[in-house]
């Protein structure tokens, strides 16, 4: 394995979410057809010519107009770690080409060994809120290193994205109760439970029951106990008494085992059991039945035995509108524990998230802009150096604007007129799009994980309030895109091919 730097060590262990799960950044995170792209431009020696890639999603998760972007930390410190190590450039040597012979020449392989991201990285903030077609990362580097991050960055991105919009709508319908992330039992696979439960408190879970991710991102760890716990002792009061003496402070009793008021009725006596020996019970937990009508029954009976601080919490297939629903019903629940319909963010199984290449530096040095064509609604894509520009109205956002870098000027003086009449171009603004990574180099650390979270929220509460916010397209880059568009139609008509310029 390639030695690392005392830097990138640090790197690893103090800061790389990816350091801590993995001790590395695993550059076969891939498919392999992103490996013979990069092996083809490396042949035809195309591989260094500058390229522009952006990461964006076509349609937001949930119907919710927005989404919250996440994962883009983890993104940025794949890049900046990306090295292929001896154990996999010996794997890659054995794979074969259908015709039995070595897929990949020693050359390239030893290529692979030397390989560092040299490029240039711009990101939106983690936490952002941002709309279909905005980039939320942008990569301008040699095409063969933007190429080769393609499948890596929609892994990394795309998953947490989809739980972080989730969590926050969760979380937004609960007000200001808290939720508790409790999904991992259903989540795909190790990484998906670690990702989801760093996904989910961004987007404003309070905690999660997930104790791997509480020691790597530092996230509060919270959990009750289960059936098994009660179906393990003859009596549900002596399951709770037992519970109680091992952790006096920490009793919250699942009451639904077998009767939920009786069960109730068992916390209640387990309650004061524990406060005769100077401790308080912390609350009960439902998970079935109309929890509604449960819940105001058993608030009804923890106050009438001198329980009113004892919380109820609520499990059992919560999502947003189930929230929602119980708390217009008026149910007395103060905590939340979602987990199935966050953790695998139903009922949208994926984000429609792509990365797709803009623009490419042609033999004079200028920009050369690439777009996709296609038959399909919503699939076309948009060529340029692109930038999303943030209006304001004080701390108000009022209007965003897609716009192409590379041609500002002429973008601004054909553009922002139309748009005047529902925001001044002169308002303060920000671009979303900030530097992350210049010459290969990081440029900050990420911010703290609770710090981000606080971002997302507010960022979700401001948006949800502007459910006809514009999110909207530069004219010059409206007319680039069909210009192009038309052009290509035109040549493939003529040629039988469809091709870029």
């Amino acid at each position: 394995m390639l030695a690392l730097s005392v830097n990138d060590f640090l790197h690893f262990v103090l800061m790389s979410a990816l350091g801590r799960l993995y001790g590395r950044a695993p550059a076969l995170l891939t498919d392999l057809y992103q490996l013979t792209m990069a092996y083809a431009h490396w042949v035809n020696g195309t591989h260094q010519r500058e390229a522009v890639f952006h990461l964006f999603f076509r349609s937001a998760p949930f119907d919710n107009g927005f989404a919250i972007a996440c994962g883009v930390e983890t993104a940025i410190d794949y890049i900046h770690d990306l090295r292929f190590d001896e154990s996999d450039l010996s794997y890659l040597a054995t794979l074969e080409d259908n015709a039995g012979g070595t897929l990949f020449a020693e050359g390239f392989l030893d290529y692979l060994r030397n390989f560092r991201f040299s490029g240039q990285v711009d990101a939106v903030a983690e936490g952002t809120a941002v709309f279909a077609h905005q980039p939320m990362l942008r990569v301008r580097a040699p095409m063969l290193q933007a190429q080769l991050l393609e499948t890596a960055l929609l892994n990394l991105i795309n998953f947490p994205t989809l739980v972080a919009t989730k969590a926050a709508r969760i979380a937004h319908a609960a007000g200001g109760n808290p939720v508790l992330d409790f999904g991992l039992r259903k989540a795909q696979g190790i990484d998906g439970g670690v990702s989801a439960a760093r996904a989910a408190y961004i987007g404003g879970c309070a905690g999660t029951s997930n104790v791997l991710a509480g020691k790597l991102f530092g996230i509060p760890v919270s959990g009750t106990h289960a059936h098994s716990w009660v179906m393990a002792f003859d009596d549900e009061l002596d399951a709770f008494d037992a519970y109680a003496r091992a952790l006096p402070e920490n009793c919250v009793f699942l009451v639904d085992t077998y009767n939920t008021i009786e069960g109730i009725e068992n916390a209640i006596a387990a309650g004061q059991r524990l406060r005769e020996n100077g401790h308080e019970m912390a609350g009960i937990r439902l998970d079935s039945g109309d929890l509604a009508q449960l819940s105001r029954r058993a608030r009804r009976m923890l106050d009438q035995a001198g329980f009113p601080n004892a919380k109820i919490a609520a499990s059992s297939n919560l999502d947003e509108s189930a929230i929602a629903d119980l708390k217009a019903r008026g149910a007395p629940i103060v905590l939340w524990g979602v987990g199935t319909r966050l953790t695998t963010a139903q009922p949208d199984a994926a984000l429609d998230g792509v990365y797709k290449l803009a623009a490419m530096r042609n033999d004079k040095g200028r920009w050369s802009y690439r777009m996709k064509m296609s038959d399909t609604p919503g699939k076309l894509t948009r060529p340029g150096v692109q930038q999303v520009r943030r209006f304001y109205h004080g701390d108000l956002p009022i209007a965003d604007l897609l716009f192409d870098e590379a041609a500002t000027a002429t973008a601004w003086a054909g553009g922002v007129a139309e748009y005047e009449q529902r925001f001044d171009p002169e308002s303060p603004h920000r671009d979303l799009l900030q530097p992350a990574i210049r010459d290969g180099k990081r440029l900050h650390s990420a911010d703290e994980l609770a710090a981000t979270r606080d971002f997302a929220r507010r960022q979700f509460a401001c948006f949800a309030a502007q459910p006809n916010y514009p999110a909207l397209i530069d004219h010059y880059l409206d007319e680039s895109t069909d210009e192009l568009r038309d052009w290509l139609a035109k040549r493939h008509a003529r040629t039988g091919r469809q091709e870029t310029t």
